[in-house]
C-alpha cells in the first residue's frame, strides 16, 4: 500500500511559508522585471562610495551619483524600447 502524495510531501510550517512570502515580496520589489536596474544601482552606489573613500572631493561625488543614476535609467529605457517591453 503506497502513501498518498499529501502524506509524502512534508507540510510547510507557518514560519517557512511566511519567510518564502517575505523573500518573494522583496524579490519582486527590488528586481521585478528589470534585474539590470538593481545590479546597476548597486554598482553605482558602490562606485561612488569607493570614489568618496578614495579622497575625491565631496562635490565630485555629489555630481557623479545623480549623473550615473540618470545614465543607468536612460540605458534601461533604451534597452526596453529596443526589446519592446513597456
Amino acid at each position: 500500500m503506497s502513501a498518498s502524495p499529501e502524506e509524502t510531501v512534508p507540510a510547510s510550517s507557518w514560519a517557512g511559508r511566511q519567510l518564502r512570502a517575505f523573500g518573494r515580496f522583496w524579490w519582486d520589489f527590488l528586481v521585478g522585471e528589470t534585474p539590470e536596474l538593481l545590479v546597476g544601482a548597486v554598482l553605482v552606489v558602490g562606485a561612488v562610495a569607493l570614489v568618496h573613500h578614495g579622497g575625491v572631493a565631496r562635490s565630485v561625488t555629489e555630481v557623479a551619483l545623480p549623473a550615473l543614476v540618470i545614465t543607468l535609467l536612460a540605458l534601461s529605457l533604451i534597452r526596453a524600447k529596443r526589446t519592446g517591453r513597456h
